[in-house]
């Protein structure tokens, strides 16, 4: 995580280590940064952080996580649900090369203040992604491509969106922390 109390020089040395744990194990298959969210956390509340990153720094820390990490970590993911569409749609273009996916409803973001992470189509994605010259492509939990989506026009057709029903006995994540 990054953008509340940390410097450029933290991030250096965190993405370093986590290219010498990677040398050693193998076990990493993406790093995925996360920007602070700090509207609704105590951290911030109590003076004890920043307001999260700026755009500029989710950009840095995408670029330079793609240099440093070059030939240990093969993928970085941005995470479209902290930064939202358009900074992470610039974060692919400064080095990322997944777009994370699809979810029902995300509540921990949520909870500390983040505006995104409700349902998103595959068909949104996939515009989305092509519409800064990317190929989009399904991939499995260990990044083996399952399929390619080279021509819009082939795109499996849209399927209906669930409804998330809410009862009274639902709790979200903000409800019911600490």
């Amino acid at each position: 995580m990054y953008g509340h109390v940390e410097e450029p020089a933290h991030w250096v040395r965190h993405m370093l280590l986590l290219r010498a744990i990677q040398k050693r194990t193998g076990g990493f298959t993406e790093f995925v940064p996360l920007g602070f969210i700090h509207e609704n956390t105590r951290l911030y509340r109590h003076g004890g952080a920043r307001p999260g990153a700026k755009r500029e720094e989710h950009l840095r820390v995408h670029a330079l996580a793609r240099v440093l990490l070059h030939g240990a970590i093969k993928n970085l993911q941005v995470s479209w649900v902290k930064l939202g569409f358009e900074t992470s749609l610039a974060c692919l273009r400064a080095g990322a090369n997944d777009f994370s996916g699809t979810l029902m409803e995300e509540s921990i973001s949520k909870a500390a203040g983040a505006t995104f992470g409700e349902y998103v189509s595959p068909e949104e994605f996939r515009s989305r992604i092509r519409s800064i010259g990317r190929l989009p492509a399904e991939r499995t939990t260990t990044y083996k491509i399952r399929r390619l989506f080279e021509d819009p026009q082939q795109d499996p057709p849209a399927a209906a969106q669930l409804p998330v029903i809410r009862t009274d006995s639902h709790v979200t994540y903000s409800e019911g922390a600490y």
